[in-house]
């Protein structure tokens, strides 16, 4: 599986599940069980390797300011949400994490913003077609602290400076 056919399965999934996280990571769990294993390992690669990118200073902050505050877990799942919303916005919010005021359409705070349901998708669709937890992905192992410069997440006044297109649109 390439990039291209990576995203077209997260494409496709989000629309189809109207934009709904869990649907989305149900409808990805059915599509990847028509694929033979390796692809479903290779989604997986993608995945992963797309999450371990996204885990940086200045998205966790943006995450903070969409979320009203983003701990650990939370700014986990918000990565996994990030990919669900397909390349367009993933690699916008890489680019420019304030940009993702514009990049979002709609967000619902009860269903927008964590999906972790999408970061096991690709393990479990695995286990269903081979009856085995899925070997290691040959990765480099994720990093032990987010990449740039450490942002307080609890300073409100530096994240509105920070995010300014972000905290009008959903602080504001």
């Amino acid at each position: 599986m390439d990039e291209t056919e990576f995203w077209e399965l997260v494409d496709s999934t989000r629309e189809a599940a109207g934009g709904d996280p869990e649907d989305q990571a149900e409808l990805l769990v059915d599509r990847l069980t028509q694929l033979d294993p390796e692809q479903v390992l290779d989604f997986a690669r993608h995945f992963e390797a797309r999450y371990n990118r996204a885990y940086r200073w200045d998205l966790w902050g943006a995450a903070s300011v969409l979320l009203d505050g983003a701990g650990d877990d939370a700014f986990d799942f918000f990565r996994c949400w990030l990919i669900g919303q397909g390349r367009e916005v993933f690699e916008g919010a890489l680019h420019d994490p304030d940009a993702l005021a514009g990049l979002l359409g709609d967000f619902d705070e009860e269903v927008d913003g964590d999906a972790e349901e999408l970061g096991y998708a690709a393990d479990e669709a695995y286990e269903q077609l081979t009856g085995t937890v899925a070997a290691d992905l040959g990765l480099p192992p994720a990093p032990a602290e987010p990449a740039g410069t450490p942002l307080d997440l609890e300073d409100d006044a530096l994240l509105a400076r920070r995010y300014p297109r972000l905290w009008e649109r959903f602080r504001g």
